[in-house]
């Protein structure tokens, strides 16, 4: 069983540093001060460059001589089995070891005002931008975010002992001895719930299973602290009712019930415009380089959030005007010939629809879209959501889509089928073709595609180098 971690622990190992949560974390320990290293299989930039760069050693591979000298604290990334071998050796040395978020929340959510988002979408949005606001507003806010904040250059920062402290409730497990919701460790006091949905098939059984740990969520709340709860979605309400805290509820879609409200007034590529209401009463009108229903849902309860703290409308919308946005969330990362690359995290059905619908509103529905899509989560890989996704590329025209990736590591019975979706996308009168390889995606784009055209691209990782391939055939061959 893991050890209480002692609070002199000064020097600390890291198991699966590189992977994105992780890396972050290593990089909020240095920050705070603790003596950080690291193991990890596979080794491969941009982690391994970026911890190198804040300093944090790096080794490469599971093995027991990497807890030599030995450390006052092993974390224990969730990608690590318990029959690792360098796992092994800390059970048998008696080492005291912990999760990432008991870690996190023992060690930065203590003695802090932790602010959770939790939710199936929107939590790393959400808590980018309360980490900017809560920045440009003066309380100095720690925050560890699941996507690099373009603001700040990087996804973590300690801030100062007391204030807000911004962390996504991942509802993802923990580690290998601790199979629990991340967020069960992260003591909420101001929480928001974006919505509740089934996702990580890998995990979750159904959709009740993922309603029980948003349960746990809600009832870690305290009687003086506040949930802000979505009133649009599906099974929210009964999971925020529970709450023994204040609940207030907000809505995009004029919900019954819903103290706050939004409502978009005028949308283009840099951006929109929207209004903001509290019990019908109009606060104001602000402006974020966000766009799309999705984005003002996050945006409402961000700003109502901030209001019910005691901070002034006219400060919240200056602050959230020199918003940058979060890196692989709506990113424009190249235009050659007059043609916009974007690249989206977006993976589940209920995100790809509303990252393709803001995507239109964003730059218009006069100028044709492309999709690309990569089945590369734990939820894409896997079939559940097979007849979801044949209906959520319906408002793109063109649909290429990508192999499985490591099909082979999922069973064929439970395995996502692109040919499937081929068919029913093009049943939906979209142009859809599969296509076997990056370099045929990038054949067919060079191309087919014409200045004015978007290329929205879903994918969660580096998609074999479409995003340097992509621009590189494209560009007119005069300029290369």
């Amino acid at each position: 069983m893991p050890r209480e971690i002692p609070v002199s622990v000064k020097n600390i190992h890291l198991m699966g540093v590189c992977g994105t949560g992780m890396g972050a974390f290593a990089g909020l320990l240095k920050e705070a001060g603790y003596n950080v290293r690291g193991s990890d299989a596979g080794v491969y930039p941009p982690m391994s460059t970026q911890l190198e760069k804040e300093g944090i050693e790096l080794m490469e591979g599971y093995r027991p001589q990497n807890l030599a000298p030995h450390p006052d604290l092993v974390v224990v990334g969730n990608v690590i089995r318990r029959d690792n071998l360098e796992a092994a050796e800390v059970r048998a040395q008696d080492l005291c070891y912990a999760s990432f978020p008991e870690t996190l929340g023992e060690l930065f959510l203590k003695h802090r005002h932790p602010v959770v988002v939790a939710g199936t979408h929107g939590k790393t949005t959400t808590c980018s931008l309360l980490a900017h606001l809560y920045y440009e507003l003066g309380t100095d806010p720690g925050f560890l975010v699941g996507g690099v904040l373009e603001n700040f250059g990087k996804n973590y920062r300690v801030g100062r002992e007391g204030g807000p402290f911004v962390v996504e409730g991942d509802e993802y497990d923990t580690a290998y001895f601790d199979k629990v919701p991340k967020f069960v460790h992260y003591r909420p006091q101001s929480a928001i719930l974006t919505s509740v949905e089934f996702d990580h098939a890998d995990i979750y059984r159904d959709l009740d299973h993922v309603k029980e740990a948003f349960n746990s969520f809600v009832d870690l709340i305290p009687s003086d602290g506040i949930l802000l709860a979505c009133a649009d979605g599906s099974h929210v309400a009964e999971i925020a009712d529970r709450c023994g805290g204040q609940v207030e509820y907000y809505s995009t879609r004029d919900a019954a019930g819903a103290l706050w409200s939004a409502r978009v007034i005028s949308a283009d590529p840099a951006g929109m415009s929207f209004e903001v209401r509290k019990a019908n009463q109009a606060l104001g009108t602000f402006r974020a380089c966000l766009v799309g229903e999705h984005n003002l849902a996050n945006l409402c309860a961000v700003i109502a959030l901030l209001c019910h703290q005691g901070h002034a409308v006219k400060d919240i919308a200056a602050a959230l005007s020199s918003y940058q946005g979060v890196r692989r969330r709506q990113t424009v990362f190249a235009e050659p010939r007059g043609i916009t690359l974007i690249d989206d995290f977006a993976h589940h059905p209920t995100a790809v629809k509303a990252t393709i619908a803001a995507t239109r509103l964003r730059f218009g529905a006069n100028r044709r879209l492309w999709t690309v899509f990569e089945p590369r989560t734990n939820t894409t890989r896997r079939s559940f959501f097979q007849t979801e996704y044949g209906r959520a590329f319906n408002d793109t025209q063109h649909l290429l889509v990508a192999p499985v990736h490591r099909a082979e590591a999922i069973a064929a019975e439970e395995r996502f089928d692109p040919d499937r979706l081929v068919l029913d996308v093009q049943q939906q009168g979209v142009h859809a073709s599969l296509c076997s390889s990056v370099e045929e995606i990038v054949a067919r784009l060079s191309a087919e595609t014409r200045s004015g055209d978007i290329v929205l691209i879903l994918s969660n990782g580096g998609f074999e180098g479409i995003y340097e391939k992509l621009p590189a055939a494209l560009e007119p061959a005069t300029s290369r």
